[in-house]
């Protein structure tokens, strides 16, 4: 997969995209991340703006259509885009299932908002998808963007060292993801339960499965129905976490 970020403020993304996961995704070859200063693209070579005030009046800066139009455009003459996202906090709202299909497109632009928002015409006429990370207010689209191809880069093939572990993430099968527990079995008193270390893994898969549901009546009920249908995946030995962080 291959993620091309048009941002007014790329050094917000420098870090996301450089460590841990990704950066190692995109060591080995399975996630490109090219992040572009709309700035090199402005009509004003000499002050590189690219935000202008809103027509009928109002507080805040609007972004300008030309830069944009001019970036999508020189990044289109040199390969075929799925799709050109917006980042906003009207769109789409992201969940796994949108993760899911998302990951399976090929190359994608993702468009940070900024400011007091776009000119519409760039929604109208340049935007194919509109996605939101929530029903909040951020700065920009920068973190959003971070966000979504995270969401989106660990489900390539071969990103995750446990290949089972994306298919037990929370979410995936409507269910939010058990309780997980690591050395040592005792702390300060505190156990740990007792068929985790019992080695039958029949029994510690259904004590998942009950836990993940009881967690999901607890937190996320609306879930539920949904999941009623959907066998649980299989889950791999480290659950959401697929390695130490680093």
């Amino acid at each position: 997969m291959r993620v091309d970020v048009l941002s007014a403020v790329p050094a917000l993304l420098k870090s996301p995209f450089e460590h841990s996961i990704m950066g190692r995704a995109q060591a080995r070859g399975l996630l490109e991340v090219h992040v572009h200063d709309l700035r090199d693209w402005s009509d004003d070579s000499r002050h590189r703006q690219i935000d202008d005030y809103a027509y009928g009046g109002g507080a805040g800066m609007v972004l300008q259509i030309g830069p944009v139009y001019r970036a999508i455009e020189a990044l289109r003459s040199e390969r075929k885009y799925d799709e050109v996202v917006y980042l906003s906090p009207d769109g789409q709202l992201l969940d796994q299932a949108l993760a899911n299909r998302m990951s399976l497109k090929g190359n994608l632009i993702l468009l940070c908002g900024h400011y007091k928002g776009v000119d519409e015409r760039i929604r109208t006429e340049l935007v194919t998808m509109e996605i939101s990370i929530g029903d909040y207010v951020l700065s920009g689209g920068e973190l959003a963007a971070a966000v979504l191809v995270d969401a989106l880069g660990r489900l390539i093939p071969g990103v995750l060292n446990d290949e089972t572990s994306a298919l037990s993430d929370s979410f995936q099968d409507g269910l939010v993801a058990p309780p997980v527990y690591t050395r040592p079995a005792e702390f300060m008193g505190w156990g740990i339960p007792d068929v985790l270390l019992s080695g039958d893994h029949p029994k510690i898969e259904a004590w998942r499965l009950e836990q993940a549901r009881k967690r999901t009546a607890e937190r996320r009920p609306e879930l539920l129905n949904q999941s009623d249908e959907v066998p649980r995946a299989k889950p791999g030995p480290q659950g959401d976490a697929t390695a130490p962080s680093t």
